[in-house]
């Protein structure tokens, strides 16, 4: 199986927030950043693996901010490891005001874990993943030391 760099799946998704998703507070619904969240982060491990996945693992999701109605929400995914079914991909969420100058501001970042499947809808092999950068490295190493942490706490020794 040919391995692949971080650059060959990184997907970038965006919508504009409207009256329909927002929360009684008038603020946009966390569920509705969430769920851009995992589609964008779905894309990217589908680009990697060429197979559908399905979402295994998010890691806490704290906003810094609330994010308006009105804003132009911008979700950026890229892998940061992949083990030998499932891959790490971290997704950043940015938001714009579109009305301003300003660049957009970070309303969170989180780690979503999901696998590849086979037509059998189980579990199936994802090709290596080949960090080019420094920072694609750092994030690697980390990537590869939770994902030894969370096999070892469910008993699996094995990458």
């Amino acid at each position: 199986m040919e391995s692949k760099t971080v650059s060959q799946s990184r997907a970038v998704l965006s919508e504009l927030m409207l009256p329909g998703h927002a929360n009684p507070a008038g603020t946009v619904h966390g569920g509705e950043v969430m769920k851009l969240m995992d589609a964008c982060g779905g894309v990217a491990a589908t680009r990697h693996a060429r197979k559908p996945v399905v979402t295994v693992r998010v890691d806490e999701l704290v906003f810094y901010k609330p994010i308006p109605v009105g804003r132009l929400v911008i979700c950026e995914a890229q892998l940061t490891f992949a083990g030998r079914t499932s891959m790490e991909v971290q997704i950043t969420v940015k938001v714009e005001d579109l009305l301003s100058e300003n660049p957009p501001d970070i309303a969170l970042t989180a780690f979503f874990t999901y696998v590849a499947l086979g037509e059998d809808m189980k579990p199936v092999a994802v090709p290596l993943l080949i960090p080019e950068t420094a920072a694609e490295r750092e994030l690697f190493e980390a990537g590869k030391a939770r994902y030894l942490e969370l096999r070892h706490a469910r008993g699996r020794e094995t990458v």
